[in-house]
């Protein structure tokens, strides 16, 4: 009866990894369900299922390290240069002959089209802005995958270490 609990519980806390709602699924009560939710994740069987569970959703989705790590480098490293042309010392925006990968670093695109002037000196103007994701984002995380960025921690103080070293040996023959 307890597997099947625990079965429950793994399959309904790789949802959403929310593990308090995994326990009531379960049949926990909602007053111990965070509690129990804590316990459970702790015992190995119940996390070898949960890690077989991600692992096969990560194959359905096709869900790679190295497919993440591509998509990262994507973000990071395209330039607006891919998507403007200069003309005359003007800047146009050029989305003609953008790439797939080039697309898929574009957050957000914004057509602006209004009118300028009057009479004979009217003009329609079309103005194309372009948004790209967050490159310092994605360049951190592919630093922190390549270890380039560490923290370095700096203590300060004394050990006190009198005696210790005969306690250690008093222990060790006694």
């Amino acid at each position: 009866m307890k597997s099947d609990r625990y079965e429950i519980f793994a399959r309904e806390y790789v949802i959403d990894m929310n593990g308090t709602r995994a326990a009531i699924a379960a049949g926990y009560s909602e007053a111990t369900a965070a509690e129990q939710a804590s316990r459970l994740l702790t015992k190995v069987k119940i996390r070898e299922q949960v890690d077989k569970l991600l692992s096969k959703r990560a194959s359905r989705l096709d869900v790679k390290a190295d497919k993440v790590i591509e998509e990262l480098s994507r973000l990071a490293f395209t330039n607006m240069n891919d998507f403007i042309r200069v003309q005359d010392g003007d800047a146009y925006v050029d989305l003609s002959a953008m790439t797939r990968d080039q697309a898929a670093a574009i957050q957000e695109v914004t057509v602006d089209e209004y009118t300028e002037g009057r009479g004979e000196d009217k003009r329609d103007i079309k103005r194309v802005k372009i948004k790209l994701h967050d490159k310092r984002g994605s360049l951190e995380l592919l630093g922190k995958n390549l270890k380039m960025f560490t923290d370095k921690v700096e203590h300060s103080g004394t050990i006190e270490l009198a005696g210790a070293v005969e306690k250690a040996r008093a222990r060790a023959n006694g």
